[in-house]
């Protein structure tokens, strides 16, 4: 196994015993193979007890192997290097156990020579329980030994590497090191490296790499298209998605297979066309529509505000016979609470328990305080996180508090936020929602002071961003941008977007504007958000008639909200916003959400 060539048997019980390994089916047979190991003296025979490891391992029962194995008072002698890298492989598939493997290479280390030695089997097990773990130092600490032992030329161990520091926070840079100085890429160093950029949220870097891909005249696999169809999902880039799909047409790819369907229906949901989606949807054979491909089209139902669509998908899903899981009833409850379907979305959550046994986990808790929340039941809200089984998350309390504000209920909301920033000071969110709080009710001197207290902690606010695709590039603005080529243009759009809003009726909700200053800068300033110069943008370079679509980094706030409206009327256009949450589709003065956000 992983290279040894099989050894010569002895009186044949070594046979014997191999054969009755081969067709161990549960642990008390293992036992039974135990004792007759112990008992025909085949306990330093490698070839049985690599062979009885990897069993083990498939049993679940690596730990029993390795007690037998490994015991201080064990008189084996035959840890060799093959019997290191199953022991290290059993762990490194095991969830729970990676840092287990890693304990077990550092031991195979020690124990040095005697046939013991790592080999290039050995730095892929080591470096995907790495991978689990997630330590950029202990990756790094095994890139060195691997380097130092000369195995790190190795593709498939090179490989393991940049997956490695994919996986690690702060790792990408170093990823893109050791994709650099590979002398032998093949499409899965390609795949690899992709994947990590669309991890790291880096999903233009993944494009530009698949480009490169392209030029370097490898053929790639599906799992190279499904990532850079998440990159086109997390961009929000519906043509550069379309022109995926046109090349996998053109270049007779794998689009039939089930991680690139589901990818397909995932990027085209998150891109704007979420109708093109449920169509892919429905083309699928209904023998490959797994519990994925049905949690794709529900969570896409959920991100365009069409709840009853994807309730229906739901019930749909159950009638076919798809056992549901928790992660499907996240996109479920998530559908429930941005379409304001309380009632449902109670009956779903009591459900998973009553109906399917699968207990929520905090992300369920998350939906439902989101979900009483957003439909003004700020009260039932807290009540129902004081009796969740598990601590709160951050992000729960965080959708309170937008409640308090939207609702009036500033206390509430001032001393959550307060409770936040002491539990989490370098937070930025916590200190913007108190801030959001006290300009709410215009409470400047306490919402300067919540500012400066994240100043002096040095705590950088993320600015508000928007994207929009235009010919095959991304053109991202951020509020009061200047650094576009065509800033001037831009800005006499966007003023001349003002002043016939204006006309049709636009009154400017200055509020939003967090600063004590005079309202007529407070306007001025509204008309340069990002959502704004991205709009203008697209009125300037997009035909007449044609449909607008804009991704945000944050929440649409309620002022561009209300201007975006009135823009689809001034000048006959659709125009589609994604936000950190969901999708409005604004047509003929109507926006999908219905104020509903």
């Amino acid at each position: 196994m992983y290279g040894r060539r099989m050894t010569t048997a002895g009186a044949g019980a070594d046979l014997a015993c191999l054969a009755v390994l081969r067709h161990c089916t549960c642990f008390s047979k293992l036992t039974q193979i135990h004792a007759t190991i112990l008992k025909f003296g085949l306990h330093n025979n490698g070839v049985i007890l690599t062979k009885f490891t990897a069993v083990s391992s498939d049993l679940g029962a690596i730990d029993y192997a390795c007690s037998f194995l490994f015991s201080p008072n064990s008189d084996l002698h035959c840890h060799d290097t093959f019997l290191f890298n199953t022991v290290i492989k059993a762990y490194a598939d095991t969830p729970h156990l990676k840092r287990t493997g890693v304990c077990y290479y550092r031991k195979m280390l020690r124990h040095g020579g005697g046939g013991a030695d790592p080999n290039n089997y050995t730095y892929p097990f080591v470096f995907k329980a790495c991978a689990g773990i997630g330590d950029l130092k202990l990756g790094q600490s095994v890139h060195a030994s691997a380097m130092k032992l000369g195995f790190h030329f190795h593709a498939h161990v090179a490989n393991s590497m940049i997956h490695t520091y994919c996986s690690c926070e702060g790792g990408i840079g170093y990823a893109r090191k050791v994709f650099d100085e590979m002398p032998e890429l093949n499409v899965v160093s390609w795949s690899t490296m992709i994947g990590g950029y669309v991890k790291s949220s880096m999903s233009s870097d993944a494009i530009k790499l698949f480009r490169s891909f392209q030029i370097h005249g490898e053929r790639p696999d599906e799992a190279t298209m499904a990532m850079v169809l998440s990159a086109c999902a997390d961009l929000g880039a519906l043509e550069l998605g379309r022109w995926v799909e046109a090349y996998m047409v053109r270049e007779n790819l794998p689009m039939e297979s089930e991680i690139v369907y589901n990818a397909m229906i995932d990027m085209f949901a998150k891109c704007g066309d979420v109708d093109k989606a449920l169509k892919l949807f429905r083309k699928m054979p209904p023998g490959k529509r797994t519990v994925v491909a049905w949690t794709c089209a529900i969570s896409g139902m959920a991100l365009h505000g069409r709840g009853l669509e994807a309730v229906s998908l739901f019930e749909e899903m159950k009638g076919a016979g798809v056992v549901p899981d928790d992660v499907v009833f996240i996109g479920l409850l998530s559908a429930c609470s941005h379409s304001g379907l309380v009632k449902e979305g109670w009956r779903y959550f009591d459900s998973m328990v009553t109906e399917h046994g699968i207990e929520p986990r905090v992300e369920h808790y998350g939906c439902m305080v989101d979900m009483l929340s957003r439909a003004g039941f700020v009260e039932e809200a807290l009540k129902f996180i004081d009796k969740m089984p598990m601590a709160p998350s951050p992000v729960i309390w965080r959708s309170l508090v937008s409640a308090c504000r939207s609702r009036g209920q500033l206390a509430l909301g001032e001393r959550v936020s307060k409770n936040l920033i002491v539990q989490d000071p370098m937070e930025e969110s916590n200190y913007v929602l108190l801030s959001s709080v006290y300009a709410k009710s215009q409470d400047w001197a306490k919402k300067t002071r919540a500012r400066e207290a994240m100043g002096k902690k040095r705590v950088q606010k993320i600015p508000g961003s928007t994207m929009i695709e235009l010919a095959g590039d991304i053109h991202e603005f951020v509020a009061g941008d200047k650094c576009h080529a065509e800033y001037p243009k831009i800005y006499e759009m966007a003023d001349e977007m003002e002043t016939k809003i204006r006309a049709a009726g636009y009154v400017a909700s200055a509020s939003e504007v967090m600063l004590d200053i005079d309202r007529e800068d407070k306007e001025g300033a509204l008309h340069r958000h990002s959502e704004r110069l991205a709009m203008a943008f697209a009125l300037l370079k997009t035909p007449p008639g044609s449909t607008i679509r804009l991704m945000k980094n944050l929440r649409v706030c309620d002022d561009c909200h209300s201007a975006t409206k009135i823009i689809s009327v001034v000048y006959r256009r659709e125009i589609l916003v994604r936000d950190r949450s969901r999708f409005h589709h604004f047509k003929n003065g109507l926006c999908s959400c219905k104020d509903f956000w």
